[in-house]
C-alpha cells in the first residue's frame, strides 16, 4: 500500500485510467445493481408484510422497517458482496493476466511504479463510485418494495409513505456511506493484491480470482460487524 499511494509519475495518465475504472465499476455495474436492489426491496416488503400481518403492529411500520433495512444493511452490504464477485474477480484477472504475460515486469524495467499505476486508479474509482452505487441501491430497494406491495394490496400507498417518513435518523445515512467507503476499499485492494502476486498459469489465475472474491466477502462481513458495533454502540 505504501507503493500504491506514492506520488504518481504523470497525473494525466492516472486521471485517464481512473476515469476508465469509474466507467467500468460504475456504469458497468448498474444493471446488476438495479436487478438486485429491486428484488431485494420487493422480497423484504413482502416478507415483513407476511410476518406482521397477524400482529398489532401498525401497517405503516413496514415502510419504516424497509427503509432502515435498506439504508443501514441491505444496500451497502449486499451490493458490495455482489460487486466483489463481479468487479473484484475482474480486477484480479486483469492484473493477474498482466503479471503472467510479463507486462508488469516490462513496465517495471521502464521505471514505472506498477503498483501505483495499476492499483491506485482502481482504488480511487471504487471509493468515488461505490457510495453512489450504494445510494442508488437503497433508493431502488425502497422503490422495489413499493411496487411489489402497494399494487398487490398488501398495504396502501399512504401507509407506506407514512412509514418512510416516520422515525427517520440522518445518522443512518452516514453509516451507509461509511460502509460503502470501507467495503469499496476492501474489495478493490484485496482483489488487486491477489492479481498482482499471482504466480503460475491459468489454473493459478483462476484460483487468484476465486480467492479475491472469497477473501473480499469475508473481510466485508467482518468489517460490517465492526462498523455496526462501533457506530451504533
Amino acid at each position: 500500500m505504501a507503493q500504491v499511494f506514492s506520488k504518481p509519475e504523470k497525473f494525466s495518465m492516472y486521471w485517464r485510467e481512473t476515469a476508465r475504472q469509474m466507467d467500468d465499476i460504475g456504469i458497468g455495474s448498474l444493471p446488476i445493481v438495479f436487478l438486485i436492489s429491486i428484488f431485494i426491496g420487493a422480497v423484504t416488503a413482502v416478507q415483513f408484510s407476511y410476518q406482521l400481518g397477524s400482529t398489532l403492529i401498525p401497517r405503516y411500520y413496514i415502510g419504516y422497517i424497509v427503509r432502515d433495512m435498506e439504508i443501514i444493511e441491505l444496500a451497502p452490504t449486499i451490493t458490495c458482496l455482489v460487486l466483489a464477485g463481479k468487479v473484484g474477480s475482474n480486477m484480479a484477472a486483469e492484473i493477474g493476466g498482466m503479471r503472467q504475460k510479463e507486462h508488469i515486469d516490462a513496465m517495471e524495467i521502464m521505471g514505472v511504479n506498477t503498483a501505483a499505476f495499476l492499483i491506485l486508479p482502481k482504488v480511487i474509482a471504487s471509493l468515488v463510485v461505490m457510495p453512489m452505487l450504494v445510494a442508488l441501491s437503497a433508493f431502488l430497494g425502497i422503490f422495489g418494495a413499493y411496487i411489489a406491495s402497494v399494487p398487490a394490496g398488501l398495504f396502501s400507498s399512504a401507509e407506506f409513505t407514512l412509514g418512510l417518513r416516520s422515525f427517520f435518523e440522518p445518522y443512518n445515512v452516514f453509516i451507509m456511506f461509511v460502509k460503502a467507503f470501507v467495503f469499496g476499499y476492501i474489495l478493490t485492494t484485496v482483489s488487486c493484491y491477489q492479481g498482482y502476486h499471482v504466480k503460475g498459469g491459468s489454473i493459478e489465475l483462476g484460483k487468484a480470482s476465486t480467492q479475491a472474491v472469497v477473501y473480499s466477502d469475508i473481510l466485508i462481513l467482518l468489517a460490517d460487524y465492526l462498523i455496526a458495533v462501533v457506530l451504533t454502540a
